[in-house]
């Protein structure tokens, strides 16, 4: 039997199951014209899902699902515009989605690590597990992205750095979609060159034994591995799986000595942390409610993460605590839906230079609290009768849905329901226009960063006051319209953003997306889009040990086109892309080497860059073993200056590599094999001053997993051929990493 979990499958209409229209405000492809197959990617394929549409709501397998065979139950489909949901609209964009089996595959212990295998993802990681990552997109800087946690916003304005500190454990997490490319239409400032949702479980699960149905109330999971790694969690699901009031919680520690030493003898990659993650979901027939809550605290030694030749050190540290909370609702009047939303984000860093010692170097403190408010909705101007067909279909299948894990018979009747939904949304002309604002409040105290406070506010567990700070509010609204003909769907709309720092004026940010199906195998697709981001904290008034910020930084803009192909058949899936962005003001801290010992980071805005690219995939099984075969080249036509090191923006992969393959050894027992080869452009300054270029490396991980319906068990090695490497600076990365675990489910 070929393992269809790895077929990613292109407009084919027997594959979804209609229910009903949603429009969930976590759901990134709900913001997106185009339509995604939510189908059971290979981890290290990350296929460029172009497809037909996305769940919305968590994704249902089959619980005896071995990792060689099933296809996946969509439990509710949305099929999604721009903005707001369409009956049909054609991928505009490549992206990426990475579902639960996916996850569960993948040889990685965090949303960083599986990241790398994303084409267009580029990933410099600093500490292990993911304590420090820096993610960036299509040569982006990790500051010029947007991280969502169920469709929230939960950047951190003070520092990228810190902004992949989530409070789920990868258990936790359903699906992660990726869109590359300016998304200011979508989700306004900070997704100047892409943006990443993860979307976490509200459900717990269900088995049918006998023709009773029993609730998957629990899952246990912990590994254990090379440099003393550690790591043990839970998820419970507090109600039943078909209430409509549902909550789960989950919990999980981690811990690591790390892979190298200070040169006083001390530990300085070690690790430690928690993770705690409460979420609920009121589900009635007009109204849904969806709230979450969680934290994460953890603490790591920092190496020379922020060393230079200049201050050699090799002991830093930093502890963050992040809290996350948000309350979400969706109602549906007739042909109106609202979906408003608010949530508070608090984050707290503490940064050592060097480790346990503030009287060599005073600790900086800061702390920044975010909260939000926003309402979106849209509206259809006409009814089709394939909506009706559509909704009809979708309860019909609703059944299907809930006897899914008894077998795949009920998933073919329902296959059909939709497909005959499908066509019948074919006809026609639809209009929707979508709208809604947000008001973002972001606000800083801090011992380092900002101006001058009026009245110094105490840090809490310490002797020091917070002494500088700054406060500033970005109101956006937008507009969009959606048409949807046979083949051909066109969404275009544009964000205005007022933002009250520098007494910045209003900003209009226009998109457009364009899709056209000339044949049910092929497609063409093209888009225009644009997008600002305005500084961090960090970037506008970080000044120490060799750094100099500049407060009067400019807002970074961004516009970009794109172009893209994708052909399907059953033997095999190609898909490529090509795309420009256009950059002005772009920031980055560059040291200008010829000033010798008075050289130090500068924050500066950049004129401009042009950065040119092209991704391609393939995807294909040979003697039903399915592989995968990705691509991905950028160049920068804003070269470095002789004697100037670029610290970020010029700093890019040229070339990435990613291959895999998933071998079916026999039922229960599954090899996975994944491969990346990168190539970095920019340098690096060494202890001795000497300027180093990136090295290319080869990077192998290997995974061997026996799976049963309750339980699984496994070992993995990272780094297979223990390959030395850098991603980032003075820090070397880990070499063979070897963990094995185990998963049971009560």
């Amino acid at each position: 039997m070929q393992p269809i979990m790895y077929k990613p499958i292109f407009n084919k209409r027997q594959v979804l199951v209609f229910r009903q229209f949603g429009n969930k405000g976590y759901s990134l492809f709900s913001c997106l014209g185009r339509e995604v197959v939510c189908s059971v990617l290979s981890v290290a394929t990350l296929t460029y899902a172009s497809a037909e549409s996305v769940s919305t709501d968590p994704v249902v397998t089959d619980s005896t699902a071995t990792t060689t065979a099933r296809e996946m139950m969509l439990e509710e489909v949305s099929v999604t515009g721009s903005r707001a949901p369409l009956t049909k609209s054609q991928a505009a964009r490549m992206v990426t989605v990475l579902d639960r089996q996916a996850i569960a595959q993948a040889p990685v212990q965090s949303v960083n690590d599986l990241l790398k295998y994303a084409i267009g993802v580029d990933v410099r990681q600093r500490g292990p597990i993911g304590a420090q990552t820096d993610i960036s997109i299509r040569g982006g800087t990790s500051e010029q992205i947007i991280v969502l946690l169920n469709g929230i916003n939960i950047c951190d304005p003070q520092t990228g750095h810190n902004v992949m500190d989530l409070p789920v454990d990868l258990h936790d997490i359903v699906r992660i979609e990726v869109i590359e490319g300016p998304a200011g239409r979508i989700y306004g400032t900070s997704s100047l060159v892409g943006a990443i949702n993860v979307v976490t479980r509200e459900r717990g699960e269900w088995r049918e034994v006998r023709g009773k149905r029993y609730d998957q109330k629990a899952d246990i999971h912990a590994e254990g591995g090379s440099y003393g790694y550690a790591h043990a969690g839970f998820r419970y699901s507090l109600t039943s799986y078909l209430s409509p009031l549902t909550s789960n919680i989950s919990a999980n520690y981690s811990r690591c000595d790390g892979w190298s030493r200070a040169k006083e003898g001390g530990l300085n990659t070690d690790f430690s942390g928690g993770k705690a993650f409460y979420q609920g979901q009121y589900e009635g027939k007009n109204l849904q409610l969806h709230w979450h809550a969680g934290m994460a605290d953890k603490g790591w030694g920092s190496s020379t993460f922020w060393a230079s030749s200049k201050w050699q050190a090799d002991n830093q540290y930093e502890h963050t605590t992040k809290i996350f909370t948000a309350l979400q609702g969706e109602t549906k009047w007739g042909r109106l839906h609202i979906d408003p939303s608010i949530y508070w984000n608090q984050n707290r860093d503490r940064y050592e230079g060097y480790r346990g010692q503030p009287e060599k170097m005073a600790f900086n403190y800061n702390r920044t609290n975010v909260w939000g408010v926003s309402i979106s909705g849209y509206f259809d101007w006409s009814q089709e009768t394939g909506d009706r067909s559509q909704e009809t279909g979708g309860r019909s299948q609703e059944s299907g849905d809930r006897s899914q894990e008894s077998g795949d018979r009920s998933q073919e009747s329902g296959d059909r329901s939709q497909e005959t939904g499908g066509r019948s949304q074919e006809t026609g002309v639809r209009m929707r226009t979508a709208f809604g604002a947000e008001v973002r409040n972001e606000d800083l105290v801090s011992g380092n960063l900002g101006e001058p406070l009026e009245k110094p506010i105490h840090i809490c567990g310490t002797d020091r006051d917070y002494t500088l700070g700054l406060n500033r509010t970005n109101i956006s609204a937008y507009v969009e319209q959606n048409l949807l003909l046979k083949n051909l769907t066109v969404s275009a709309g544009f964000v205005a953003v007022k933002n009250t720092w520098s007494d910045m004026n209003l900003r209009v940010y226009p998109g457009v997306d364009v899709s056209y199906r000339p044949h049910p195998n092929w497609k063409l697709h093209a888009s225009y889009n644009t997008s600002l981001r305005m500084p961090s904290f960090t970037e506008m008034y970080y000044k120490l040990q060799g750094y100099s910020a500049d407060p009067h930084l400019k807002p970074e803009e961004m516009s970009a086109v794109e172009l893209g192909f994708t052909f399907h058949s059953s033997l095999f899936t190609f898909n490529t892309t090509l795309w420009h962005h256009h950059g002005t003001n772009m920031i980055d801290w560059i040291m200008d080497t010829s000033q010798g010992d008075k050289a130090v980071w500068q924050s500066v805005n950049h004129t401009t860059i042009n950065s040119y690219g092209i991704e391609a995939a393939i995807q294909l099984s040979i003697f039903h073993l399915p592989l995968s075969i990705s691509y991905g080249y950028i160049n920068q036509d804003k070269e470095q200056e002789e004697g100037i090191v670029s610290q970020y923006a010029l700093e890019y992969l040229r070339h990435k590599l990613v291959a895999s393959a998933r071998v079916p050894i026999i039922k229960q027992l599954t090899l996975g094999l994944d491969c990346r080869w990168q190539d970095r452009v920019g340098s690096y300054t060494d202890f001795d001053g000497k300027v180093c270029d990136y090295e290319p490396y080869v990077i192998f991980d290997a995974r061997l997993t026996w799976q049963q319906p309750k339980w699984k068990v496994y070992i993995e090695a990272n780094n297979l051929f223990d390959t030395r490497y850098r991603d980032f600076g003075l820090v070397e990365q880990p070499g063979r990493w070897v963990i094995a675990g185990f998963g049971l489910r009560i």
